[in-house]
């Protein structure tokens, strides 16, 4: 029974813990060599979490027609990997933080994704989760 439970329940601490990428937004145009802001928000959660680490990368996806893989699969070039520490920065935003990222010189031009890896560990338990998030931008 408490197995059961425990699989009813995780589900629901899991949601409860999501990130988002705050920034950019969808189709945000850059050029190679600039650097580009990733805000990455983590609301506030109910279940107790220790925030471990994200990765963010970013790929082109000119050379496969405009299709972008999956960061699940493909990272791309890793613009930053390190620790993740959302603070409370606004009190009408979620806690966030910004992560000051270059756009590699020699980026194809075109269509490109930003990819984010986001494991915590959720729970009493602490429990690990990990999630992928990505954004569309543009390469100009």
């Amino acid at each position: 029974m408490k197995a059961f439970l425990l699989l009813l329940l995780v589900p629901a601490f899991t949601s409860a813990q999501n990130a988002v990428i705050g920034y950019p937004p969808d189709g945000h145009s850059v050029s190679p060599g600039d650097n580009l802001t990733v805000q990455i928000q983590r609301p506030n959660t109910l279940t107790s979490s220790e925030e471990v680490a994200i990765v963010i990368g970013l790929q082109t996806c000119a050379a496969s027609g405009g299709v972008c893989a999956s960061p699940e699969y493909m990272m791309g070039q890793i613009l930053y990997n390190g620790p993740f520490d959302p603070q409370y920065r606004d009190p009408t935003s979620a806690p966030y933080e910004n992560f000051t990222v270059q756009i590699p010189s020699a980026m194809e031009k075109g269509l490109a994704q930003i990819g984010v890896i986001h494991l915590t560990l959720i729970a009493a338990g602490l429990f690990p989760m990990m999630e992928v998030l990505n954004k569309s931008i543009t390469v100009t």
